[in-house]
């Protein structure tokens, strides 16, 4: 090999370990950016991002106990006043009652047609909006009457709805990971985004409760109740409502579902489908 190419190849040599120590050096400041960049975050529907946030565990804490109706398939519920607004599915069976909250007797009922499966419900000043699973229509009420004053259509399936008096819009779920925002007056979608838990979307979204600010959700087919932040999507506190019926209460029950704010407190009442009973409960910190 001549003079030359030995300088070639030592050349070729030394760019090689300069390209890696190069290669060495980046990866390093990467990983160590990574660390110190902060917590994670998450993206938000108007391609904003938010960092994760801390989930809080919370328990069930049972101060009261009432009757509920067996044959009430639940699917929406709300407390105004002495009044227990009720909102019930299946085909051929869904309604809107009013509820004696310690007798669980039936005040006053309206059935929704044989073709139509009920789903949540939100009460408003002087109005109900009731919504529905597959027939994409929502009826609004007189609260007083119950009678239907018109009904509007929107696309996709109906499971839970709430208002949001902090910022005056209906939040509403459809069994996904999205909660949609909608114009109380004229039920409009105005927006809408994805609920997460540590980044990760939280599917099966069902009935729903504003209070203060924040979306208190059922999900689905589980003992546990969340407690999401509007603004950004995220699970902020989690509930554990696993034990409430005794095992022979449990039998021929459906899935825990009904979560209704006590105005002026920091209690709730909870109950489920074709459950004996509806507890008054407050979410106290456990594991």
């Amino acid at each position: 090999m001549s003079g030359a190419e030995v300088g070639g190849v030592l050349g070729r040599r030394r760019a090689v370990v300069v390209l890696l120590a190069a290669v060495t050096v980046a990866a390093a400041a990467a990983y160590a950016g990574s660390r110190s960049a902060g917590p994670a975050t998450v993206p938000l529907v108007d391609g904003r991002s938010a960092a994760v946030v801390p989930v809080e565990q919370l328990r069930v804490e049972v101060l009261a106990r009432y009757p509920h109706d067996t044959a009430a398939f639940t699917q929406g519920l709300e407390l105004v006043g002495s009044d227990l607004y009720e909102g019930t599915g299946q085909y051929g069976e869904s309604e809107l009652r009013v509820v004696d909250l310690a007798s669980g007797t039936v005040r006053r009922r309206v059935s929704l047609p044989d073709t139509v499966f009920g789903e949540g419900i939100t009460v408003l000043e002087s109005r109900i909006w009731q919504i529905t699973w597959r027939e994409g229509v929502a009826y609004e009420r007189d609260r007083e009457t119950l009678d239907v004053l018109r009904e509007v259509t929107y696309d996709g399936e109906g499971w839970g709805i709430c208002h949001d008096d902090a910022a005056d819009r209906l939040v509403m779920s459809d069994g996904t990971d999205q909660l949609t925002y909608r114009d109380p007056a004229t039920f409009d979608q105005i927006g809408s985004v994805t609920v997460t838990r540590a980044g990760t979307p939280v599917r099966d979204i069902n009935e729903l409760e504003c209070v203060d600010g924040q979306v208190w959700a059922n999900v689905w087919r589980t003992d546990e109740i969340v407690r999401i932040d509007p603004a950004s999507g995220q699970v902020v506190a989690e509930v554990d409502a696993g034990g409430l019926l005794a095992g022979a209460e449990r039998a021929g029950v459906d899935v825990l579902n009904g979560i209704a704010a006590v105005p002026g407190t920091d209690e709730f009442l909870i109950t489920g489908k074709y459950w004996p009973a509806l507890f008054r409960v407050r979410f106290v910190p456990g594991s």
